[in-house]
């Protein structure tokens, strides 16, 4: 099986982390959430950066196009502050949303936190690469990931991208009984 390479990207979304005010703490969670989880060989792409529309849109278009990245991880900026525009920068440059993330997203955090009903991430596809906008608090991040990532491997294959494999004893990655055999 000609196995297409694994590259995630991860964009930690913040004023102030960006400018070194404080140090990033969510972009290093997102990292290592991820090579506990992912079995397959993979490479992560980050980069911190401020919370403005067109920045944001501009990172997700070179992670994708450029980077090729088959997921997109956007760390922060979901909320109803002003400066919270991750969302609408995320939908301006993908071609569809998948609504369904953004509403997994909040029942797992209603789960520890009443204020998850204020998120607004999305979940959206732009070329081959899923983009999905995840809060920016790293244990937040950690306990969305948890169950989100079960689905995340079947979209990506769906969009024809690389096959991701999962470390079962961390997240389990679910496939249909139909899909297509992966080889080893």
């Amino acid at each position: 099986m000609n196995q297409k390479k694994i590259i995630v990207g991860i964009l930690t979304i913040s004023d102030r982390a960006s400018k070194g005010v404080y140090e990033d703490l969510s972009g290093p969670a997102a990292t290592d959430w991820l090579k506990k989880a992912i079995k397959s060989e993979f490479e992560i792409e980050y980069k911190c950066i401020p919370d403005e529309k067109e920045v944001i849109s501009a990172e997700i278009i070179k992670h994708v196009d450029e980077l090729g990245c088959s997921l997109l991880l956007t760390l922060g900026g979901t909320g109803p502050a002003p400066r919270d525009v991750t969302p609408e920068a995320t939908l301006a440059v993908c071609e569809k949303e998948l609504p369904g993330f953004g509403e997994q997203m909040r029942a797992i955090s209603l789960k520890y936190v009443p204020t998850a009903i204020l998120s607004r991430q999305v979940g959206a596809i732009r070329g081959k690469c899923l983009v999905v906008n995840l809060p920016g608090q790293p244990k937040a991040i950690g306990e969305t990931l948890g169950e989100l990532f079960q689905a995340i491997p079947y979209c990506i294959e769906l969009m024809e991208g690389p096959v991701i494999r999962t470390q079962e004893a961390v997240v389990k990655a679910f496939r249909p009984k139909s899909a297509p055999k992966i080889e080893d």
